[in-house]
Protein backbone atom coordinates (compact mmCIF):
# COMPACT_ATOMS: atom_id res chain seq x y z
CA UNK A 1 0.00 0.00 0.00
CA UNK A 2 1.47 3.50 -1.14
CA UNK A 3 1.56 6.30 1.18
CA UNK A 4 1.34 9.62 -0.72
CA UNK A 5 4.18 11.99 0.08
CA UNK A 6 4.43 15.71 0.52
CA UNK A 7 6.11 15.90 -2.40
CA UNK A 8 5.12 18.48 -5.06
CA UNK A 9 2.45 16.62 -7.29
CA UNK A 10 0.63 17.96 -10.17
CA UNK A 11 -3.04 18.81 -9.51
CA UNK A 12 -5.98 16.64 -10.91
CA UNK A 13 -8.89 18.66 -10.57
CA UNK A 14 -12.37 16.26 -10.17
CA UNK A 15 -15.37 17.18 -12.18
CA UNK A 16 -18.58 15.47 -10.90
CA UNK A 17 -21.27 15.19 -13.10
CA UNK A 18 -23.70 13.22 -10.97
CA UNK A 19 -26.72 15.40 -11.04
CA UNK A 20 -26.15 15.92 -14.81
CA UNK A 21 -24.94 13.41 -16.69
CA UNK A 22 -25.50 10.99 -14.52
CA UNK A 23 -28.93 11.80 -13.65
CA UNK A 24 -29.79 11.47 -17.46
CA UNK A 25 -29.28 7.70 -16.38
CA UNK A 26 -32.88 6.17 -17.60
CA UNK A 27 -34.99 6.12 -14.22
CA UNK A 28 -32.28 7.98 -11.61
CA UNK A 29 -34.30 10.72 -11.24
CA UNK A 30 -34.07 12.67 -8.17
CA UNK A 31 -35.72 15.09 -6.20
CA UNK A 32 -34.75 18.93 -5.75
CA UNK A 33 -34.04 18.34 -2.10
CA UNK A 34 -32.17 14.98 -2.77
CA UNK A 35 -30.26 17.04 -5.31
CA UNK A 36 -29.63 19.41 -2.88
CA UNK A 37 -27.82 16.76 0.16
CA UNK A 38 -26.23 15.60 -2.85
CA UNK A 39 -24.54 18.79 -3.91
CA UNK A 40 -23.48 19.56 -0.34
CA UNK A 41 -22.07 16.42 0.16
CA UNK A 42 -20.07 16.32 -2.71
CA UNK A 43 -18.99 20.31 -1.98
CA UNK A 44 -17.98 18.79 1.51
CA UNK A 45 -15.76 15.80 -0.32
CA UNK A 46 -13.39 18.40 -2.01
CA UNK A 47 -14.77 18.18 -5.79
CA UNK A 48 -13.89 21.05 -7.25
CA UNK A 49 -16.44 21.42 -10.01
CA UNK A 50 -20.09 20.65 -9.34
CA UNK A 51 -22.44 20.23 -12.64
CA UNK A 52 -25.43 20.30 -11.15
CA UNK A 53 -27.81 19.94 -14.36
CA UNK A 54 -28.62 21.46 -17.44
CA UNK A 55 -30.42 25.01 -16.59
CA UNK A 56 -32.69 24.99 -19.87
CA UNK A 57 -34.17 21.84 -19.82
CA UNK A 58 -36.95 22.52 -17.17
CA UNK A 59 -37.82 24.48 -14.31
CA UNK A 60 -36.86 22.23 -12.30
CA UNK A 61 -33.47 21.93 -13.63
CA UNK A 62 -33.14 25.20 -13.10
CA UNK A 63 -34.58 25.50 -9.57
CA UNK A 64 -32.14 22.94 -8.47
CA UNK A 65 -28.90 24.34 -10.18
CA UNK A 66 -29.32 27.85 -8.85
CA UNK A 67 -30.32 26.71 -5.46
CA UNK A 68 -27.37 24.59 -5.38
CA UNK A 69 -25.41 27.73 -6.83
CA UNK A 70 -26.21 29.72 -3.95
CA UNK A 71 -25.44 27.64 -1.39
CA UNK A 72 -22.09 26.19 -2.78
CA UNK A 73 -18.99 26.85 0.13
CA UNK A 74 -16.12 25.70 -2.17
CA UNK A 75 -17.26 23.61 -4.95
CA UNK A 76 -17.24 25.68 -8.63
CA UNK A 77 -20.97 25.35 -9.71
CA UNK A 78 -21.22 24.86 -13.67
CA UNK A 79 -24.47 24.34 -15.82
CA UNK A 80 -24.42 22.41 -18.86
CA UNK A 81 -25.81 24.94 -22.28
CA UNK A 82 -25.58 23.87 -25.72
CA UNK A 83 -24.36 26.35 -28.57
CA UNK A 84 -27.12 28.81 -28.87
CA UNK A 85 -27.31 31.88 -26.65
CA UNK A 86 -30.70 31.16 -24.78
CA UNK A 87 -29.09 28.09 -23.40
CA UNK A 88 -26.01 30.10 -22.34
CA UNK A 89 -28.13 32.66 -21.30
CA UNK A 90 -29.93 30.54 -19.05
CA UNK A 91 -27.13 28.33 -17.15
CA UNK A 92 -25.59 32.10 -16.48
CA UNK A 93 -29.01 33.05 -14.69
CA UNK A 94 -28.55 29.65 -12.85
CA UNK A 95 -25.13 29.99 -11.56
CA UNK A 96 -23.93 33.20 -11.58
CA UNK A 97 -25.01 33.68 -7.69
CA UNK A 98 -22.39 30.81 -6.94
CA UNK A 99 -19.31 31.60 -4.90
CA UNK A 100 -17.45 30.55 -8.27
CA UNK A 101 -19.79 30.06 -11.60
CA UNK A 102 -18.88 28.15 -14.80
CA UNK A 103 -20.60 27.70 -17.98
CA UNK A 104 -20.32 24.82 -20.08
CA UNK A 105 -21.34 24.77 -23.95
CA UNK A 106 -20.72 22.23 -26.26
CA UNK A 107 -21.79 21.20 -29.72
CA UNK A 108 -21.21 17.84 -31.56
CA UNK A 109 -18.10 17.88 -34.13
CA UNK A 110 -17.64 14.55 -35.42
CA UNK A 111 -19.22 13.89 -39.06
CA UNK A 112 -22.08 12.29 -37.35
CA UNK A 113 -23.01 15.38 -35.83
CA UNK A 114 -22.23 17.66 -38.30
CA UNK A 115 -25.01 15.63 -40.22
CA UNK A 116 -27.23 16.49 -37.12
CA UNK A 117 -26.95 20.00 -37.30
CA UNK A 118 -26.34 20.24 -40.81
CA UNK A 119 -23.22 22.78 -40.98
CA UNK A 120 -20.46 22.27 -42.84
CA UNK A 121 -17.21 22.81 -40.65
CA UNK A 122 -16.60 26.62 -41.60
CA UNK A 123 -20.57 27.16 -40.16
CA UNK A 124 -20.11 25.35 -37.03
CA UNK A 125 -16.60 27.11 -35.97
CA UNK A 126 -18.58 30.20 -36.68
CA UNK A 127 -21.02 29.11 -34.26
CA UNK A 128 -18.61 27.81 -32.29
CA UNK A 129 -16.83 31.67 -31.82
CA UNK A 130 -20.06 33.16 -31.09
CA UNK A 131 -21.44 31.11 -28.79
CA UNK A 132 -17.88 30.67 -26.46
CA UNK A 133 -17.83 34.27 -27.17
CA UNK A 134 -21.01 34.80 -25.88
CA UNK A 135 -20.66 32.95 -22.49
CA UNK A 136 -16.74 34.29 -21.72
CA UNK A 137 -18.84 38.00 -21.82
CA UNK A 138 -21.17 36.98 -19.18
CA UNK A 139 -18.84 34.27 -17.24
CA UNK A 140 -14.99 34.08 -16.67
CA UNK A 141 -14.98 30.68 -16.41
CA UNK A 142 -15.84 28.72 -19.51
CA UNK A 143 -15.95 25.26 -20.74
CA UNK A 144 -16.45 24.07 -23.87
CA UNK A 145 -16.55 20.47 -25.12
CA UNK A 146 -16.28 19.15 -28.60
CA UNK A 147 -19.28 16.35 -28.47
CA UNK A 148 -17.67 13.06 -29.95
CA UNK A 149 -14.30 14.31 -29.97
CA UNK A 150 -12.87 10.97 -30.27
CA UNK A 151 -14.81 10.04 -33.96
CA UNK A 152 -13.43 13.77 -35.03
CA UNK A 153 -10.96 13.96 -37.84
CA UNK A 154 -7.89 15.69 -35.78
CA UNK A 155 -7.45 18.52 -37.97
CA UNK A 156 -10.88 19.78 -37.58
CA UNK A 157 -10.59 18.87 -34.18
CA UNK A 158 -7.46 20.91 -33.63
CA UNK A 159 -9.00 23.59 -35.48
CA UNK A 160 -12.38 24.05 -33.16
CA UNK A 161 -10.32 23.94 -30.12
CA UNK A 162 -7.68 26.32 -30.85
CA UNK A 163 -11.44 28.58 -32.27
CA UNK A 164 -12.65 27.70 -28.82
CA UNK A 165 -9.77 28.96 -26.30
CA UNK A 166 -9.11 32.04 -28.97
CA UNK A 167 -12.84 33.12 -27.99
CA UNK A 168 -12.27 32.61 -23.92
CA UNK A 169 -12.78 28.77 -23.17
CA UNK A 170 -10.58 28.15 -20.15
CA UNK A 171 -11.41 25.03 -20.06
CA UNK A 172 -11.66 21.92 -22.99
CA UNK A 173 -13.22 18.98 -22.23
CA UNK A 174 -12.13 16.37 -24.69
CA UNK A 175 -15.83 13.77 -24.75
CA UNK A 176 -15.67 10.07 -25.30
CA UNK A 177 -19.13 10.35 -25.85
CA UNK A 178 -19.60 6.91 -27.11
CA UNK A 179 -17.16 5.05 -25.03
CA UNK A 180 -15.42 4.15 -28.02
CA UNK A 181 -11.69 5.09 -27.75
CA UNK A 182 -9.20 3.10 -25.86
CA UNK A 183 -6.63 4.44 -23.40
CA UNK A 184 -3.52 4.40 -26.03
CA UNK A 185 -5.67 6.21 -27.98
CA UNK A 186 -7.40 8.92 -25.08
CA UNK A 187 -3.58 9.58 -24.55
CA UNK A 188 -2.55 10.09 -27.72
CA UNK A 189 -5.22 12.52 -28.64
CA UNK A 190 -4.43 14.98 -25.68
CA UNK A 191 -1.02 14.72 -26.89
CA UNK A 192 -1.96 15.98 -29.94
CA UNK A 193 -3.96 18.79 -28.68
CA UNK A 194 -1.49 19.95 -26.36
CA UNK A 195 1.44 19.71 -29.49
CA UNK A 196 -0.56 21.00 -32.40
CA UNK A 197 -3.31 23.79 -30.97
CA UNK A 198 -1.67 27.02 -30.21
CA UNK A 199 -2.38 28.48 -26.40
CA UNK A 200 -3.03 24.74 -25.41
CA UNK A 201 -0.75 24.87 -22.95
CA UNK A 202 -2.71 27.76 -21.20
CA UNK A 203 -5.91 26.14 -20.70
CA UNK A 204 -6.88 22.93 -18.78
CA UNK A 205 -7.90 19.72 -20.96
CA UNK A 206 -10.45 17.65 -19.62
CA UNK A 207 -11.60 13.90 -20.10
CA UNK A 208 -14.55 12.92 -19.91
CA UNK A 209 -15.07 9.32 -20.76
CA UNK A 210 -18.01 6.41 -21.07
CA UNK A 211 -17.74 3.35 -19.94
CA UNK A 212 -19.50 1.10 -23.17
CA UNK A 213 -16.52 -1.00 -23.39
CA UNK A 214 -15.35 -1.28 -20.09
CA UNK A 215 -12.26 1.29 -19.59
CA UNK A 216 -13.72 4.82 -18.83
CA UNK A 217 -11.07 4.38 -15.77
CA UNK A 218 -8.51 3.56 -17.79
CA UNK A 219 -9.27 6.27 -20.60
CA UNK A 220 -9.35 8.41 -18.02
CA UNK A 221 -5.89 7.81 -16.18
CA UNK A 222 -4.50 7.72 -19.39
CA UNK A 223 -5.51 10.97 -20.32
CA UNK A 224 -4.11 12.44 -17.25
CA UNK A 225 -1.12 10.72 -18.05
CA UNK A 226 -0.84 12.62 -21.10
CA UNK A 227 -1.76 15.54 -19.80
CA UNK A 228 -5.16 16.43 -19.11
CA UNK A 229 -5.99 17.80 -15.29
CA UNK A 230 -9.34 17.25 -15.36
CA UNK A 231 -11.43 14.21 -14.86
CA UNK A 232 -15.04 14.19 -15.77
CA UNK A 233 -16.70 11.54 -13.68
CA UNK A 234 -19.74 10.31 -11.64
CA UNK A 235 -20.39 8.57 -8.11
CA UNK A 236 -20.50 4.77 -9.16
CA UNK A 237 -20.03 5.19 -12.11
CA UNK A 238 -23.68 6.54 -12.87
CA UNK A 239 -25.06 7.74 -16.42
CA UNK A 240 -26.34 6.66 -19.75
CA UNK A 241 -25.93 3.36 -21.22
CA UNK A 242 -22.69 2.28 -19.71
CA UNK A 243 -21.93 5.26 -17.66
CA UNK A 244 -19.37 7.37 -16.89
CA UNK A 245 -16.29 7.13 -15.23
CA UNK A 246 -16.73 6.21 -11.91
CA UNK A 247 -15.02 9.09 -9.41
CA UNK A 248 -14.09 6.17 -6.53
CA UNK A 249 -12.24 4.36 -9.02
CA UNK A 250 -9.99 7.46 -10.39
CA UNK A 251 -9.14 9.10 -7.47
CA UNK A 252 -8.33 5.93 -5.70
CA UNK A 253 -6.08 4.49 -8.35
CA UNK A 254 -4.75 7.82 -8.09
CA UNK A 255 -4.12 7.54 -4.41
CA UNK A 256 -3.18 3.57 -4.39
CA UNK A 257 -0.88 3.67 -7.06
CA UNK A 258 0.58 7.09 -6.60
CA UNK A 259 3.66 6.06 -6.90
CA UNK A 260 3.16 5.59 -10.60
CA UNK A 261 0.42 7.95 -11.27
CA UNK A 262 1.90 11.05 -9.08
CA UNK A 263 -0.74 12.90 -9.25
CA UNK A 264 -3.09 14.38 -6.22
CA UNK A 265 -6.89 15.42 -5.95
CA UNK A 266 -8.71 17.85 -3.31
CA UNK A 267 -10.82 14.46 -2.62
CA UNK A 268 -11.43 13.82 0.87
CA UNK A 269 -11.84 9.69 0.03
CA UNK A 270 -13.15 9.00 3.82
CA UNK A 271 -16.44 10.06 2.08
CA UNK A 272 -16.64 8.02 -0.51
CA UNK A 273 -18.52 4.81 0.83
CA UNK A 274 -21.52 7.70 2.08
CA UNK A 275 -21.42 9.14 -0.79
CA UNK A 276 -21.93 5.76 -3.31
CA UNK A 277 -24.64 4.71 -0.57
CA UNK A 278 -26.82 8.05 -0.83
CA UNK A 279 -26.72 8.24 -4.59
CA UNK A 280 -27.62 4.37 -4.80
CA UNK A 281 -30.50 5.19 -2.61
CA UNK A 282 -31.61 8.51 -3.83
CA UNK A 283 -30.97 7.60 -7.79
CA UNK A 284 -33.12 3.90 -7.44
CA UNK A 285 -29.86 1.96 -9.13
CA UNK A 286 -28.24 -0.47 -6.86
CA UNK A 287 -24.10 -0.81 -6.70
CA UNK A 288 -23.40 -4.87 -8.41
CA UNK A 289 -21.85 -6.38 -5.67
CA UNK A 290 -18.54 -6.72 -7.42
CA UNK A 291 -18.03 -3.09 -8.06
CA UNK A 292 -14.43 -2.11 -7.93
CA UNK A 293 -13.88 0.34 -4.80
CA UNK A 294 -17.72 0.92 -3.23
CA UNK A 295 -19.24 -2.51 -4.18
CA UNK A 296 -20.19 -5.04 -1.43
CA UNK A 297 -17.81 -7.71 -2.13
CA UNK A 298 -14.77 -5.04 -2.56
CA UNK A 299 -13.50 -6.21 0.84
CA UNK A 300 -14.71 -9.38 1.65
CA UNK A 301 -12.90 -12.34 1.59
CA UNK A 302 -14.71 -16.14 0.91
CA UNK A 303 -11.70 -17.80 -0.03
CA UNK A 304 -10.02 -19.57 2.67
CA UNK A 305 -6.35 -19.01 1.11
CA UNK A 306 -7.22 -15.20 1.17
CA UNK A 307 -8.59 -15.11 4.31
CA UNK A 308 -5.93 -16.99 5.92
CA UNK A 309 -3.04 -14.30 3.93
CA UNK A 310 -5.61 -11.42 5.40
CA UNK A 311 -5.76 -12.07 8.98
CA UNK A 312 -1.74 -12.90 9.02
CA UNK A 313 -0.84 -9.31 7.05
CA UNK A 314 -4.43 -7.37 5.55
CA UNK A 315 -2.08 -6.39 3.12
CA UNK A 316 -1.59 -9.51 1.02
CA UNK A 317 -4.86 -9.47 -0.45
CA UNK A 318 -5.96 -5.83 0.38
CA UNK A 319 -4.40 -3.00 -1.45
CA UNK A 320 -6.86 -0.40 0.15
CA UNK A 321 -7.84 -0.35 3.62
CA UNK A 322 -11.90 -0.20 4.25
CA UNK A 323 -11.59 3.02 6.06
CA UNK A 324 -9.39 4.73 3.62
CA UNK A 325 -13.27 5.44 2.15
CA UNK A 326 -15.40 5.50 4.60
CA UNK A 327 -15.93 1.82 5.53
CA UNK A 328 -16.15 1.77 9.27
CA UNK A 329 -13.36 -0.73 10.76
CA UNK A 330 -15.70 -2.83 12.58
CA UNK A 331 -19.15 -3.65 11.61
CA UNK A 332 -20.27 -4.25 15.49
CA UNK A 333 -24.08 -5.65 15.33
CA UNK A 334 -26.53 -3.50 17.67
CA UNK A 335 -29.77 -5.03 19.53
CA UNK A 336 -32.81 -4.14 21.03
CA UNK A 337 -30.98 -3.14 24.04
CA UNK A 338 -28.78 -0.54 22.39
CA UNK A 339 -29.62 3.22 23.56
CA UNK A 340 -30.03 6.53 21.52
CA UNK A 341 -26.68 7.40 22.35
CA UNK A 342 -25.14 4.40 20.75
CA UNK A 343 -27.81 4.92 17.59
CA UNK A 344 -26.72 8.48 17.08
CA UNK A 345 -22.62 7.50 17.72
CA UNK A 346 -23.04 4.30 14.86
CA UNK A 347 -25.16 6.71 12.70
CA UNK A 348 -22.43 9.64 12.64
CA UNK A 349 -19.51 6.71 12.28
CA UNK A 350 -21.75 6.05 9.05
CA UNK A 351 -21.45 9.27 7.92
CA UNK A 352 -25.31 10.47 9.32
CA UNK A 353 -25.43 13.59 11.46
CA UNK A 354 -28.81 12.83 12.95
CA UNK A 355 -30.76 15.67 14.50
CA UNK A 356 -32.87 15.13 17.61
CA UNK A 357 -36.24 15.05 15.68
CA UNK A 358 -34.78 12.82 12.96
CA UNK A 359 -32.92 10.73 15.58
CA UNK A 360 -36.35 10.00 17.54
CA UNK A 361 -37.83 9.02 14.18
CA UNK A 362 -34.72 6.53 13.62
CA UNK A 363 -34.65 4.98 16.80
CA UNK A 364 -38.21 4.07 16.79
CA UNK A 365 -37.93 1.88 13.46
CA UNK A 366 -35.10 1.16 14.75
CA UNK A 367 -36.77 -0.26 18.16
CA UNK A 368 -39.07 -1.71 15.42
CA UNK A 369 -36.14 -3.64 13.26
CA UNK A 370 -34.18 -5.05 16.47
CA UNK A 371 -37.45 -6.88 17.87
CA UNK A 372 -37.92 -8.60 14.65
CA UNK A 373 -34.06 -9.00 14.20
CA UNK A 374 -31.92 -10.64 16.59
CA UNK A 375 -28.72 -8.39 15.53
CA UNK A 376 -28.66 -5.17 13.57
CA UNK A 377 -25.76 -4.59 11.03
CA UNK A 378 -24.55 -1.54 9.69
CA UNK A 379 -25.86 -2.30 6.22
CA UNK A 380 -29.45 -2.73 8.21
CA UNK A 381 -29.03 0.79 9.16
CA UNK A 382 -27.98 2.36 6.02
CA UNK A 383 -31.03 0.71 4.56
CA UNK A 384 -32.68 1.83 7.72
CA UNK A 385 -32.36 5.56 6.45
CA UNK A 386 -33.05 4.99 2.94
CA UNK A 387 -36.80 4.06 3.89
CA UNK A 388 -36.70 7.17 5.40
CA UNK A 389 -39.70 9.16 4.11
CA UNK A 390 -38.87 12.22 2.24
CA UNK A 391 -42.10 14.42 3.14
CA UNK A 392 -45.65 14.49 2.84
CA UNK A 393 -46.68 11.16 1.21
CA UNK A 394 -50.06 11.44 -0.70
CA UNK A 395 -50.17 7.28 -0.13
CA UNK A 396 -49.35 5.65 2.64
CA UNK A 397 -49.44 1.53 3.46
CA UNK A 398 -51.55 1.30 6.72
CA UNK A 399 -51.93 -2.25 7.26
CA UNK A 400 -51.57 -5.11 4.49
CA UNK A 401 -52.65 -9.29 5.15
CA UNK A 402 -51.50 -11.92 2.52
CA UNK A 403 -53.07 -15.23 1.98
CA UNK A 404 -50.87 -17.47 0.15
CA UNK A 405 -51.94 -21.16 -0.29
CA UNK A 406 -50.96 -24.26 -2.77
CA UNK A 407 -53.89 -23.42 -5.20
CA UNK A 408 -55.70 -20.93 -6.74
CA UNK A 409 -54.80 -16.86 -7.02
CA UNK A 410 -52.99 -15.50 -3.98
CA UNK A 411 -54.77 -12.84 -1.60
CA UNK A 412 -54.25 -9.50 -0.56
CA UNK A 413 -55.90 -7.61 1.71
CA UNK A 414 -54.74 -3.72 2.22
CA UNK A 415 -55.40 -0.77 3.62
CA UNK A 416 -54.05 2.56 2.26
CA UNK A 417 -54.20 6.18 3.31
CA UNK A 418 -54.90 8.26 0.38
CA UNK A 419 -54.59 11.81 0.40
CA UNK A 420 -55.54 11.34 3.93
CA UNK A 421 -58.33 9.23 3.70
CA UNK A 422 -58.17 5.64 4.62
CA UNK A 423 -59.82 2.95 1.76
CA UNK A 424 -59.74 -0.61 1.99
CA UNK A 425 -59.89 -3.50 -0.91
CA UNK A 426 -59.07 -7.14 -1.18
CA UNK A 427 -57.17 -8.17 -4.57
CA UNK A 428 -56.18 -11.56 -6.35
CA UNK A 429 -53.24 -11.68 -8.37
CA UNK A 430 -50.17 -14.47 -9.70
CA UNK A 431 -48.07 -13.99 -6.29
CA UNK A 432 -48.53 -12.23 -3.22
CA UNK A 433 -46.53 -9.31 -5.10
CA UNK A 434 -48.63 -9.58 -7.69
CA UNK A 435 -51.67 -9.49 -5.32
CA UNK A 436 -50.59 -6.47 -3.66
CA UNK A 437 -49.62 -4.22 -6.21
CA UNK A 438 -53.43 -5.30 -7.83
CA UNK A 439 -54.38 -3.68 -4.58
CA UNK A 440 -52.45 -0.66 -4.54
CA UNK A 441 -53.84 0.17 -8.05
CA UNK A 442 -57.70 -0.53 -7.34
CA UNK A 443 -57.39 1.72 -4.94
CA UNK A 444 -54.74 4.08 -6.75
CA UNK A 445 -55.89 3.75 -10.30
CA UNK A 446 -52.68 4.92 -12.63
CA UNK A 447 -51.75 4.23 -15.94
CA UNK A 448 -48.22 4.07 -15.01
CA UNK A 449 -46.01 0.86 -16.37
CA UNK A 450 -43.83 -1.51 -14.11
CA UNK A 451 -40.16 -1.34 -15.76
CA UNK A 452 -38.41 -2.80 -13.02
CA UNK A 453 -38.80 -5.02 -10.03
CA UNK A 454 -35.66 -5.79 -8.44
CA UNK A 455 -34.99 -7.02 -4.80
CA UNK A 456 -31.74 -8.06 -2.95
CA UNK A 457 -31.07 -9.00 0.74
CA UNK A 458 -28.84 -6.70 2.79
CA UNK A 459 -27.62 -8.82 4.86
CA UNK A 460 -27.54 -12.35 5.38
CA UNK A 461 -29.72 -14.61 7.04
CA UNK A 462 -33.34 -15.68 6.97
CA UNK A 463 -34.05 -12.41 9.29
CA UNK A 464 -32.48 -10.14 7.14
CA UNK A 465 -34.16 -6.86 5.56
CA UNK A 466 -34.98 -7.00 1.68
CA UNK A 467 -34.27 -3.78 -0.29
CA UNK A 468 -36.39 -3.53 -2.75
CA UNK A 469 -36.13 -0.74 -5.97
CA UNK A 470 -39.67 -0.27 -8.32
CA UNK A 471 -39.04 1.80 -11.27
CA UNK A 472 -42.66 3.05 -12.93
CA UNK A 473 -42.68 4.89 -15.80
CA UNK A 474 -46.17 7.21 -17.78
CA UNK A 475 -45.74 9.25 -20.99
CA UNK A 476 -42.19 8.92 -21.22
CA UNK A 477 -41.27 9.72 -17.43
CA UNK A 478 -39.85 7.43 -14.87
CA UNK A 479 -40.39 7.12 -11.68
CA UNK A 480 -38.65 5.12 -8.66
CA UNK A 481 -38.51 3.78 -5.34
CA UNK A 482 -37.22 2.17 -2.43
CA UNK A 483 -37.81 0.28 0.08
CA UNK A 484 -36.54 -1.76 2.82
CA UNK A 485 -38.18 -4.43 4.94
CA UNK A 486 -37.52 -7.87 6.95
CA UNK A 487 -41.00 -8.94 4.84
CA UNK A 488 -40.22 -8.73 1.31
CA UNK A 489 -44.05 -8.06 0.50
CA UNK A 490 -44.20 -5.22 2.33
CA UNK A 491 -40.90 -3.81 2.00
CA UNK A 492 -42.32 -4.44 -2.33
CA UNK A 493 -45.81 -2.65 -1.53
CA UNK A 494 -43.99 -0.08 0.22
CA UNK A 495 -41.13 0.51 -2.51
CA UNK A 496 -44.26 0.52 -4.98
CA UNK A 497 -46.08 3.21 -3.01
CA UNK A 498 -42.59 5.30 -2.84
CA UNK A 499 -42.83 5.38 -6.86
CA UNK A 500 -46.32 6.08 -6.61
CA UNK A 501 -45.91 9.21 -4.34
CA UNK A 502 -43.00 10.64 -6.61
CA UNK A 503 -44.85 10.44 -9.53
CA UNK A 504 -48.13 11.91 -7.63
CA UNK A 505 -45.61 15.05 -6.82
CA UNK A 506 -44.75 15.29 -9.97
CA UNK A 507 -40.82 14.37 -9.08
CA UNK A 508 -40.20 12.64 -12.46
CA UNK A 509 -38.18 14.06 -15.46
CA UNK A 510 -38.69 12.83 -19.28
CA UNK A 511 -35.89 10.92 -20.01
CA UNK A 512 -36.60 11.10 -23.66
CA UNK A 513 -37.13 14.66 -23.87
CA UNK A 514 -35.35 16.41 -27.06
CA UNK A 515 -33.18 18.46 -24.34
CA UNK A 516 -31.59 15.53 -22.35
CA UNK A 517 -29.23 14.65 -25.32
CA UNK A 518 -25.84 12.93 -24.60
CA UNK A 519 -24.52 16.65 -24.37
CA UNK A 520 -20.64 16.69 -23.56
CA UNK A 521 -20.84 12.98 -22.93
Amino acid sequence: MTDITNAPQDRVQIFDTTLRDGEQSPGATMSHDEKMEIAGLLDEMGVDIIEAGFPIASEGDFAAVSDIAKNAKNSVICGLARANFADIDRAWEAVKHAPQGRIHTFIGTSPLHRDITALDQDGMVEKIAATVSHARNLCGDVQWSPMDATRTEHDYLCRVVETAIKCGATTINIPDTVGYTAPRESADLIRMLLERVPGAEKIVFATHCHNDLGMATANALAAVEAGARQIECTINGLGERAGNTALEEVVMAMRVRNDIMPYRTGIDTTKIMHLSRRVSQVSGFAVQYNKAVVGKNAFLHESGIHQDGVLKNVQTFEIMRPEDIGLTAKNIAMGKHSGRAALRAKMAELGYDLGDNQLKDVFVRFKALADRKKEVYDDDLVALMADSSAGDEHLKVQKLRVVCGTEGPQEAELTMSVGGEDKYVDATGDGPVDACFNAVKMLYPHSAKLDLYQVSAVTEGTDAQATVSVRLSRDGTVYTGQSADTDTVLASVKAYVNALNRMHAGQGRANNSALQTSAAG
